[in-house]
């Protein structure tokens, strides 16, 4: 009886180092893909940053043209006779 109970006390742990290997694995590709998701969450904020700029910079590119069209506008209505010929 005593080698039946320490066969079975080997087995439970052979099983428990299996299932803790299983853990640790599935622990490393969680980790894994937590590492690789927040790379790209950097990157992606790093990207759209640097595209919120530039359109920022049209943006701004097409606001002074408004401004200078209704300049010209409100001084030609302001001054009707520059369209006589």
């Amino acid at each position: 009886m005593a080698r039946a109970g320490g066969i079975t006390n080997a087995v439970n742990v052979g099983i428990a180092v299996q299932a803790d290997w299983e853990n640790r694995e599935f622990i490393s590709h969680i980790s894994l893909n937590v590492r690789r998701l927040f790379e790209f969450l950097v990157q992606f904020e790093a990207t759209t940053k640097s595209k919120l700029a530039s359109l920022n910079e049209k943006l701004d590119v097409l606001e002074r043209r408004l401004e200078l069209l209704e300049v010209q506008v409100s001084t030609a209505s302001a001054n009707p006779s520059l369209f006589s010929t």
